[in-house]
């Protein structure tokens, strides 16, 4: 046999056996790890991580079959494999593509490694998923069953107990009016006084990747009217990282807030998908040896965890899951706030707050960098956009300053656009001036409307003192404080205290005076 002919038909044998491993399923027999490498290097590292990530899957595998429940531990193991490999996965194509120019019998080799090492990286991939998923279920039978006791325990008729019909994954929106004046009146999220950065990207042309990012990937700005003007979509990736140009480092306290838009999210969103926000010390594309991190589950199908976790001096010190329940949420433009003063941190999702941390930063105002990444989402199907993203400095107290100096500004109570109805996550400010007037009831508050330059001068007018008028209004249903101790006047666009031509001066004009009377 010629040499030609050997090599046509290795190549034959090659394709074919392509196309019939790949319709083999996932299996429980364990696939042999390669005893040898090839010598191209990213597809030996390819192998090698894939088969790595399997062995740890295939040995929970086995402990569920043996019937031993996973633990604590056992769940964060897995769902960090999950992360990569379904990022390993993904980077498949880009490392087949290397081959090319690879004399042919290598190349085959390769292909045969990268074939097993991907139906290894699949069957793990499944595996992990149907092990986290059975552990939820576990985890609501248990709670199920716990909830059945008490009701059995409960029931001192003697008569049989009716099954409740089953739950809804998402749970129902309030119906009544006083449950959400209720949760306004116990948000304590309060913005920083002093604006470090802002962008609403309505000064980026659409389709532009917006002006004050940096990337290592891709994204653009996008209009959107039905959601309010420009958004930053980012694209989802590995490793890929979004962040703003702030000027000067972050201080030791300061909040962070933002707006997010979904599109296409649905019960086929991985489980694995997230929003990613970090706190770094450093504005490069690796993470450094000091950050903080949350992330914000994406997926649909299971009522994922926000997961936080944090690392000093290159040690990681928090690595948890908090229970959550945000998929509703994030199908309806949610409101991110992030607060951090000194080494606490905390996160609010709308008016609900999930991580409340004390020492999670690293001391020493170590930190001083936000970073954005997106992961896990089906590329032109599923959508983040994110607007409206504020830095303010923190750590003046509003009521202390009221009190002592008769008189505060704040541009955190936040309107929606041409509107006088207030924003829901401005209640925090709200709250702490109606706790001065409770603390004394001889205060009484003129409350001062001011607008931005945009639009003419009359119709700002009207717009600054329906818009004090709400906050007085805010103050008399949520907080219950008396009418006759609260005056409002409106100043429209009249006294400026920034640029008007530029988005932060337009966000430092936008704000709210209170000032003892």
């Amino acid at each position: 046999m010629s040499y030609q002919k050997y090599v046509s038909l290795k190549i034959t044998f090659i394709t074919l056996l392509l196309i019939t491993s790949a319709s083999i399923e996932a299996q429980t027999k364990r696939i042999k790890r390669p005893k040898s490498t090839v010598g191209v290097y990213n597809v030996d590292k390819f192998v090698r991580e894939s088969f790595d990530l399997y062995d740890k899957v295939y040995k929970y595998d086995g402990y569920a079959k043996a019937g031993t429940p996973l633990d604590d531990h056992d769940i964060d193991v897995l769902e960090e494999a999950l992360v990569e490999m379904t990022a390993l996965s993904e980077s498949a194509p880009n490392i087949i593509s290397d081959l090319d120019g690879v004399g042919v019998l290598k190349q085959g080799k390769a292909t045969l490694q990268m074939n097993k090492a991907k139906k290894a990286l699949n069957y793990s991939i499944k595996t992990a998923k149907a092990l986290l998923l059975g552990q939820r279920e576990r985890e609501n039978k248990d709670d199920e069953s716990s909830n059945d006791q008490n009701t059995n325990s409960d029931n001192s008729s003697g008569a049989p107990n009716t099954p409740e019909p089953p739950k809804p994954d998402t749970p129902p929106a309030p119906t009544n009016i006083s449950d959400n004046l209720e949760i306004l009146g116990k948000f304590d999220f309060v913005p920083g006084d002093k604006l470090l950065f802002f962008d609403n990207f309505s000064q980026d042309f659409v389709g532009d990747f917006p002006s004050k990012w940096n990337t290592n990937g891709s994204g653009e700005i996008a209009r959107i009217d039905a959601a309010g003007g420009n958004w930053f979509e980012m694209k989802s990736g590995y490793n890929i990282q979004y962040i703003p140009l702030i000027l000067e480092a972050l201080p030791e306290e300061y909040t962070i807030e933002f707006d997010l838009l979904t599109s296409g999210l649905g019960n086929q969103t991985s489980s694995t998908s997230k929003l990613i926000i970090s706190l770094d010390d450093n504005d490069t594309f690796r993470a450094g040896s000091n950050s903080a991190s949350a992330t914000i589950p994406l997926g649909q199908y299971g009522a994922f965890n926000i997961s936080v976790s944090n690392k000093i001096n290159g040690q990681v010190i928090v690595n948890s899951q908090l229970q959550s329940d945000i998929r509703s949420a994030v199908l309806n433009k949610p409101h991110i706030s992030i607060a951090v003063n000194k080494r606490r941190f905390r996160l609010w999702v709308n008016q609900t707050k999930y991580i409340d941390i004390p020492q999670l930063m690293a001391p020493n105002k170590a930190i001083s960098h936000l970073k954005f990444n997106l992961y896990g989402l089906r590329d032109g199907e599923e959508r983040i956009f994110i607007q409206n993203l504020k830095i303010a400095e923190g750590g003046v107290d509003l009521r202390r300053k009221l009190m002592t100096e008769g008189r505060i500004s704040t541009n955190g109570i936040l309107f929606d656009s041409g509107s006088s109805k207030i924003k829901t996550q401005s209640y925090g400010i709200i709250r702490q001036i109606s706790q001065v007037l409770m603390q004394d009831e001889s205060i009484s508050l003129k409350i001062v409307g001011h607008t931005d330059g945009d639009g003419d001068d009359a119709s700002n007018l009207s717009l600054s003192k329906s818009r004090a008028e709400a906050v007085k209004q805010a103050l008399v249903s949520v907080y219950k404080i008396s009418d006759n101790r609260l005056t409002t006047e409106g100043k429209g666009e009249t006294e400026p205290v920034g640029d008007n031509s530029t988005s932060e001066g337009k966000a430092q004009n936008r704000r709210v005076e209170f000032i003892k009377q």
